[in-house]
């Protein structure tokens, strides 16, 4: 078993104000870069915070040198120096819960920052309403972009108190730990701790943990805890690290523990939502990279998915979103995996359903070959939610033209009368709109598919201070399919064709464009912006360096 050694003595440093009531662990491993940051952030919440524990698990980068600095300027900040590496983030949290003082804890990994005022807007609520648990937002925040964007936000729109918990089973939809203030007596009456040592996932057990056992939890709509989301850092996170599929099997294993405390706790209800969130969250997830695998990946997530979801019942599926019973009947449908591509669509935020569009008698069908996944309820799908497809091949010459494909879905499509298309493309980083290009469509002969052409205003879509930027904006592209029964169909664009490559545009407003549209992991159509020679230096600059 992995020992922590004791926390070294505490500088002499201010006297603790009365008022303060909360103990912040963080914990760090090999990450000297940015734990001060982490730490300053929680320092400075102010006088509420009684002390800050910072938990090095056993780092061989200068983590701790980098930590016990910081505690001979602070002195509210305690370090812990574990001898041995635990292999995990529960034991360092353990830790540091054990050695807290505070009244309330909560918890910070060293590579994310907590927001001004994170700490009074959850201790104030946590002290009005005497609940032991207080939840406020979370932002994933996409570096180097940055792109926020809000987790879970529908739990949070408004401040509440959910009491009896049993009666929200929409709460298991919220796995995290950090976003989060805990009344410490109440975890350590019930013994709520994370999964020891080398436990993927230990967020999931927890927080079903605290569910099972909470009597009131209080929201706030306030941003209390920033996830900082590195994808091209040199070493991935746990949670982003999904290339090799013991991954998939740690997640599936930390879901199933979690469900299992639920039931045993005597919340059924929390336990169905918890494996219905499954399918429509992390199944929908992990399918949307699976044609990026290998076969032999492919293969062994296909098996260790079946197995699990052979033990999901009925009104599980049921209860789930669409597109996700969908995956779930194709996958126990088929013993080997199929049709890779066409599910990665699916699962892709909307969902798009490609053909083949077969019906088994009067039933909607996955294919001929798999009749027994049945595409239930799409016949009675309101047209907003259809999971519609819409191609786009971008043809990049002098301009930027969008050549668009609208398909037909079971006769859906058809009989709602596709008329026009409006495409609208938003800033990735802050969801800024650009300019809406309406086109008209053209049905074709056979009534199965309706086709227009717009061009894109790409010149529009940069700001001043994107010019001659290293790293190139990106937009994503929406369509809105107005049609002659006035309903509206809604959807990302498929990427498709030869044109989805960098191109150099000569431009009026700009002298040179660069322009990339690609497809993301899903599918969809995107652009990568950029304009003037400078930045086509520093871009060509930076792939150079990428190679050498």
């Amino acid at each position: 078993m992995n020992e922590a050694r004791q926390p070294r003595p505490e500088p002499a440093g201010p006297a603790v104000p009365p008022s303060a009531q909360v103990s912040i662990v963080v914990i760090a491993y090999n990450d000297a870069t940015l734990v001060g940051a982490a730490v300053r952030s929680a320092l400075a919440q102010g006088d509420a915070v009684a002390e800050v524990i910072a938990v090095d698990d056993a780092s061989t980068d200068g983590t701790g040198q980098v930590l016990d600095r910081l505690a001979r300027e602070h002195g509210r900040l305690r370090v812990i120096h574990r001898a041995d590496n635990s292999g995990g983030c529960g034991t360092p949290r353990n830790d540091g819960l054990r050695a807290a003082t505070g009244r309330f804890v909560m918890f910070l990994d060293s590579d994310d920052v907590l927001p001004d005022g994170a700490v009074d807007a959850l201790l104030g609520a946590a002290l009005r309403h005497g609940t032991p648990v207080t939840a406020g937002l979370c932002v994933r925040r996409e570096l180097p972009d940055p792109r926020e964007v809000p987790w879970q936000p529908d739990l949070y729109r408004e401040p509440a108190v959910h009491a009896p918990l049993a009666g929200h089973p929409e709460l298991v939809g919220d796995t995290l730990c950090v976003n989060k203030l805990y009344e410490r007596a109440f975890l350590l009456d019930h013994g709520i701790l994370f999964p020891d040592g080398r436990f993927t996932y230990e967020d999931f057990v927890f927080t079903s943990r605290v569910l099972a056992a909470a009597p009131s939890l209080a929201v706030v709509p306030d941003q209390v805890y920033i996830w900082h989301v590195r994808r091209s850092a040199a070493k991935q996170s746990i949670s982003l690290d999904r290339r090799d599929v013991a991954n998939w099997e740690a997640r599936i294993e930390a879901h199933r523990t979690s469900v299992r405390i639920l039931a045993d706790a005597g919340h059924k209800r929390l336990a169905q939502a918890a494996r219905t969130k499954f399918l429509d969250h992390d199944l929908r997830m992990y399918v949307r990279e699976l044609h990026t695998r290998s076969a032999d990946y492919r293969r062994e997530w296909w098996r260790l998915t079946r197995a699990y979801l052979a033990g999901f019942e009925e009104s599980e599926l049921r209860a789930a979103a669409a597109p996700a019973r969908w995956l779930a009947r194709v996958l126990l449908a088929s013993e080997v995996p199929v049709d890779a591509d066409r599910l990665t669509q699916l699962a892709a935020r909307p969902g798009r359903l490609l053909p083949p569009y077969v019906r088994d008698g009067e039933r909607p069908v996955w294919s001929r070959e798999l009749p027994g996944a049945e595409l239930d309820g799409l016949d009675e799908l309101p047209a907003a939610e259809l999971p519609v497809t819409i191609d786009a091949a971008p043809v990049l010459g002098t301009r930027c033209v969008l050549r668009l494909r609208v398909r037909d879905l079971y006769g859906r499509v058809r009989a709602a009368g596709p008329a026009a298309v409006d495409v609208e493309l938003y800033r990735r980083a802050d969801g800024r709109p650009g300019p809406v290009h309406t086109a008209t469509l053209t049905p074709d002969s056979a009534g199965t598919a309706w086709t227009a052409e717009t061009t894109l205003d790409l010149g529009a879509l940069l700001e001043r201070g994107d010019r001659g930027a290293a790293t190139p904006v990106p937009w994503d592209l929406t369509a809105r399919v107005h049609c002659a029964d006035g309903s509206v169909l809604e959807g990302a664009l498929r990427a498709v064709g030869p044109g989805l490559r960098r191109h150099a545009l000569l431009s009026g407003r700009h002298g040179l464009l660069l322009v990339q549209p690609y497809a993301t992991t899903g599918g969809a159509l995107a652009l990568r912006m950029a304009s003037g020679l400078r930045a086509a230096w520093r871009i060509a600059a930076r792939r150079l360096g990428r190679r050498t």
